[in-house]
């Protein structure tokens, strides 16, 4: 695919991968390259630097800022803590960005998410111009896991032994809830395919992660004694997750044609080398003193607290030769020495990184992909699977016929909408001899005849309304119901009896009678996919098979074709 032209949006642009991307993207003339980055003056920095580097570059380059994982309007124009904080300290958005993460996903939640903003290019100063490529270099696996939802789910059981207020027991429950990992990512991915399906987005290249920089549970760099710690694992757990959501996507028709994953499994660097202030979050890292007169107990618990008050501010900053590594942060020359010592974790340059990165979207294999090794790996449907699918239908039709019964849905493998399709499938097959004979009958006929036919097949009534369906009657009024209803409304789960659905069915199979025409009387190359038994048996023969019939609905009209065959 070509960059030339397009509009490329590299998400994490200011860090040490994602500016190795924006230097190497410009070389083939993107129309706009939009850097966004977490906090605003990273994003300005990075645009500054590019612009002095490629002062003969045609392309648009601009700055975006701000949280993803947060709607547009929360986003702090200023300088000052992250936007999460800020978000979590608020009880009315806190409460929302619950809801955000948690609720069913609405085309309200999808409207008001920045990183819709970012890639329909409704962000102040993007003029609506959508992201055409995505190379998303941001860690977000560190991003999720380190909200460390295990100090919060001790905050919680901390709060259950205190005699907290109701608005602080809630407030802890909250922050919970907040910190949960999956939905976070989930709800993550699903903003990300709506975005990109709506902005034509064609590639999306995600910088991925292990999380332990290509070591295994042995590895030594970790946070506390825990080795390895709960949290880190978290990071390499979610990042995996990620990966998987990717392999799906790349599987969904309407997602962007190319959708990769570059994983580095080494640390990553380097972006500076020099002396000055060392920084611990972003902030210089204060010089405290503590001589021998000034010791502490080492046999008082209160001494060996975390943090506390203990020891002498020079008020002078912690200053030394570093190594800065972007997101990692900055190492010490003997750290630096430890950490890329042959068999430790050793490193790559975000050079190498950017390099695979480009060369993918320009449709080269590196070899590095990720969602591509997955694909190659992994055991798809077989020829013995699909010979062997005849054999198995023959066998439950004998049964069927030996018993006496036909076995519609069980509302075990769902959602209701296909249970409904079955039984709706099922019911007009019991009132009409083929496809062709319903598509020229009366729809208020058929549907005074589904009503008998529900009259009257007790056994097929008590099945739909046990399984959790409903039955809408002919006059759209009275509903048949067991205990359990799975779904509200007709569209999701009732079996609709209405004229108006009885002609929503004969447009439907219609469109089906036309295909297998077209199939048997056209061309007899193996072209077309021929699943329907009709079409298979090349002859015109349009029976009703309520499962293919299903399958073809959902191919067809629910976008739930299989991506990759």
């Amino acid at each position: 695919m070509d960059i030339r032209g397009r509009n490329l949006l590299v998400l994490g642009g200011y860090g040490l991968v994602g500016t190795a991307v924006c230097r190497a993207a410009l070389a083939h003339e993107p129309a706009r390259l939009v850097i966004a980055s977490l906090r605003r003056h990273e994003a300005e920095s990075a645009v500054e630097h590019l612009q002095a580097e490629f002062p003969k570059s045609g392309t648009r380059i601009l700055p975006a800022w701000g949280d993803v994982f947060l709607r547009a309007d929360w986003q702090s124009q200023n300088e000052g803590p992250h936007p999460r904080e800020a978000v979590l300290a608020n009880a009315v958005a806190r409460q929302h960005l619950i809801a955000d993460t948690l609720d069913e996903l609405s085309e309200e939640i999808i409207a008001a998410s920045l990183l819709t903003h970012l890639i329909l290019g409704q962000f102040p100063g993007l003029d609506k111009a959508p992201a055409h490529l995505i190379v998303d270099c941001m860690n977000t696996a560190t991003g999720v896991a380190y909200q460390n939802i295990y100090h919060q789910a001790q905050q919680v059981r901390a709060a259950l032994g205190e005699e907290l207020t109701a608005r602080e027991l809630g407030a802890r429950v909250e922050n919970l809830l907040a910190a949960l990992y999956i939905p976070q990512l989930v709800r993550h991915t699903q903003i990300y395919y709506e975005a990109m399906r709506r902005a034509g987005t064609q590639a999306l290249i995600k910088v991925g992660t292990s999380g332990t920089g290509g070591m295994g549970f042995n590895i030594p760099y970790t946070h506390g004694e825990e080795r390895p710690s709960r949290v880190l694992l978290s990071k390499s757990a979610v990042a995996g997750a990620q990966t998987l959501l990717l392999y799906l996507l790349a599987r969904t028709p309407n997602a962007p044609a190319i959708v990769k994953e570059i994983m580095p499994t080494a640390a990553i660097a380097w972006k500076e080398i020099a002396y000055g202030p060392i920084r611990r979050a972003g902030k210089p890292m204060a010089l405290y003193d503590c001589p021998p007169e000034a010791a502490v107990s080492a046999e008082m618990p209160a001494s060996l607290a975390a943090q506390g008050d203990f020891g002498r501010a020079t008020g002078q900053l912690l200053e030394s030769v570093y190594i800065d590594t972007g997101e990692n942060g900055q190492f010490s020359t003997a750290e630096f020495e430890t950490l890329t010592t042959l068999g430790q974790m050793e490193f790559i340059t975000p050079e190498e990184i950017a390099a695979d990165i480009i060369r993918e979207i320009l449709g080269g294999n590196t070899g590095h992909d990720v969602i591509g090794a997955l694909d190659a790996a992994s055991s798809g449907p077989t020829y013995r699977a699909g010979f062997l699918r005849e054999s198995a239908l023959n066998r439950l039709h004998q049964l069927e016929q030996e018993h006496k019964v036909e076995s519609v849905a069980f509302e075990l493998l769902g959602p209701p909408r296909l249970s409904k399709l079955l039984f709706e499938a099922y019911l007009l097959k019991r009132t009409a001899r083929s496809i062709s004979d319903f598509l020229g009958r009366d729809p208020a006929g058929v549907a005074m005849a589904l009503e008998r036919e529900v009259h009257d097949n007790v056994s097929m009534r008590q099945q739909m309304v046990s399984i959790g369906l409903g039955v809408l009657m002919p006059d759209g009024e009275r509903l048949l119901r067991g205990p359990l209803l799975k779904a509200d409304r007709a569209e999701e789960g009732w079996v609709d009896l209405t004229p108006a659905n009885i002609l929503r069915w004969q447009t439907r199979l219609a469109a089906l009678r036309r295909e297998l025409q077209a199939q048997n009387a056209g061309e007899s190359s193996s072209r077309a996919d021929r699943s329907y038994p009709g079409a298979r048996r090349w002859s015109d023969d349009d029976r009703f098979e309520i499962g293919e019939i299903a399958g073809w609905v959902f191919n067809n009209e629910e976008r739930g074709r299989r991506g990759k065959r």
